[in-house]
């Protein structure tokens, strides 16, 4: 078995790269084809000459409205990515695991190595940090269910701050000036 170099590529560079749209982390073909050094345009032509390997958990287009969504939240951060007119396709982490086979190339076997340990990561780093989500979920939950609680203290407090009081008698030995 031969042990590919691994690349120039920052698992965090990889993760930047990596977005979460139907509830899936997905990757788009423009940056998959930047990674992979060949044009947008070629990788969407093997894809489609190979879409009997690609069922709609593995890849699918995003629709106007998702499209548009996306631009809208990379337009601030990358704005090489706001000349985009076509909707792209994004590819699930099993659908980048297709196209390596689908590329055939060296590079995109290394980039796909180097892809596929940074899905695994972030998962391991999901189930690792599971029990600290779900607890996270109850305060969540028991903030949103106290609330209306706190609202009713803070509004006698607001009431009692503003009630105007009289003033009081005061004791204790009195001279006469």
């Amino acid at each position: 078995m031969e042990v590919y170099e691994i690349m120039h590529l920052s698992s965090e560079s990889l993760k930047s790269k990596i977005y979460s749209i139907r509830g899936y982390r997905v990757m788009v073909d423009r940056d998959l084809a930047e990674l992979y050094n060949i044009p947008t345009k070629r990788l969407k032509e093997q894809v489609r000459r190979n879409l009997n390997r690609f069922p709609k958990d593995f890849m699918f287009e995003l629709t106007k409205e998702e499209f548009q969504n996306w631009r809208s939240q990379i337009a601030t951060s990358n704005s090489e990515k706001m000349g985009l007119r076509l909707a792209p396709f994004v590819f699930t982490e099993h659908g980048v695991l297709m196209l390596s086979s689908v590329l055939k190339s060296e590079q995109a076997l290394k980039v796909n190595i180097q892809i596929m340990r940074t899905f695994i990561k972030m998962r391991e780093m999901i189930f690792e940090h599971k029990d600290l989500l779900l607890k996270i979920q109850q305060i969540e939950n028991q903030i949103s269910e106290q609330g209306d609680e706190i609202k009713i203290i803070f509004s006698q407090l607001k009431r009692l701050a503003y009630k105007s009081i009289p003033p009081r008698k005061k004791i204790g030995f009195h001279t006469k000036d």
